[in-house]
């Protein structure tokens, strides 16, 4: 009785929270240059004459003349100066938009890594520190920092992109608005110096800037907006759920360095896309044991707890001399409907054998209708 009194005080003081907390605007794009912080500046001027208290906290305008153009006139809040190894940078300064508390607080860059010392580590946690606080916030991401659709960026441009945004900061968005252009405005902008200096053009158009890569990212980002859009409407309107098969994924993962990853990532995305959660299954077998495990093995596993933990995962990890009757009881356990693995490996002697199992594995799943999804 008194856990349950416990729950329902806590629940309380969620809802509470998050009445008080700021509303969260996120503009999303597919590349560099779309126009995501002219757009941010256009809607502070209207903000502004309308009466409303919107100040800069951080813009980040590249050189370009038109943003910087639209810079006039704006409130903006002095950034913050940080010496760090012989040299004078500049962050934005979190605490003085907390004490200067506007309505509404346009932050650039939400990717950007602060400096060492800072308040956060990334600049998505100093937007959930505004959010806190009450105080409204508009930001803006490019498709490929988003934790999420890694894997499918670098795929697609051949980089892999090390600055990030766990797929929570975006499901904390009240609106996600997609920034569109056409692959040819985009490389028109870029060849006219709207984008990067003209020295750095014949860079851009050999890497991020090739017309496939501009038509494949585009497509990722309109892909991830209509998905968020989707699930904020399933999450407001009530749907009568008689009938329908509630998912819940499990990801399968080993202490290699790579295909775990696109395993979680595959994983978080599904789950995503239905609304619902993922749990990603480590099954240390003896040969991994405490005490014969090697250090790279075990920097590995501990880099995909990580990652699961960033996408709002839930890890399992159990002990067991069979890796495939462990997944088999875990899906019982925890009423699993999807599980997602990497392909197989038959080595010999054991060849012969491991088929058979695998077999009877499969048979087992579908039995209990749990569907099985391979990444190669």
């Amino acid at each position: 009785m008194d856990m349950d009194r416990e729950q329902s005080v806590q629940h309380f003081l969620d809802l509470i929270k998050k009445s008080h907390r700021g509303k969260f605007k996120i503009y999303i794009g597919m590349i560099a240059g779309v126009g995501k912080s002219y757009r941010m500046l256009q809607e502070a001027h209207e903000l502004l004459e309308n009466g409303v208290d919107v100040q800069i906290g951080y813009i980040e305008t590249h050189g370009r003349a038109g943003t910087e153009a639209l810079m006039q006139g704006l409130p903006v809040i002095p950034r913050r100066k940080i010496f760090y190894k012989g040299k004078e940078l500049e962050e934005m300064d979190v605490d003085a938009i907390i004490r200067l508390h506007p309505e509404i607080v346009i932050v650039d860059e939400l990717a950007h890594t602060n400096v060492e010392g800072s308040l956060n580590e990334k600049r998505w946690q100093d937007v959930m520190t505004l959010l806190d606080e009450g105080i409204n916030v508009i930001s803006a991401i490019n498709i490929q920092h988003i934790e999420s659709v890694n894997e499918e960026v670098q795929e697609i441009t051949g980089i892999e992109v090390k600055e990030r945004v766990p797929d929570s900061v975006l499901q904390e968005a009240d609106e996600v608005v997609n920034i569109d252009l056409t692959a040819e405005e985009l490389i028109t902008r870029l060849k006219a110096g709207k984008i990067y200096k003209p020295e750095k053009v014949p860079m851009a158009l050999n890497n991020f800037f090739k017309t496939e890569n501009i038509l494949q990212l585009r497509e990722l980002a309109l892909k991830e907006v209509a998905l968020r859009v989707e699930k904020k409407v399933e999450n407001e309107v009530v749907v009568s759920s008689v009938g329908v098969r509630h998912e819940k994924f499990l990801a399968c993962i080993s202490s290699k360095e790579k295909t775990p990853r696109r395993i979680i990532r595959k994983a978080a995305r599904l789950a995503t896309r239905y609304n619902t959660s993922f749990i990603a299954l480590y099954v240390q077998t003896p040969r991994e044991s405490a005490d014969r495990i090697d250090l790279a093995s075990q920097r590995y596993l501990l880099n995909h707890f990580k990652l699961v933990t960033e996408l709002d995962g839930e890890v399992v990890q159990v002990q067991s001399k069979d890796v495939l009757d462990a997944i088999i009881r875990t899906c019982k356990e925890r009423q699993i409907t999807s599980v997602c693995m990497g392909s197989p490996s038959f080595r010999l002697p054991q060849s012969l054998f491991m088929v058979l199992k695998y077999r009877k594995f499969v048979n087992d799943l579908a039995q209990a209708n749990v569907d099985l999804i391979i990444l190669a």
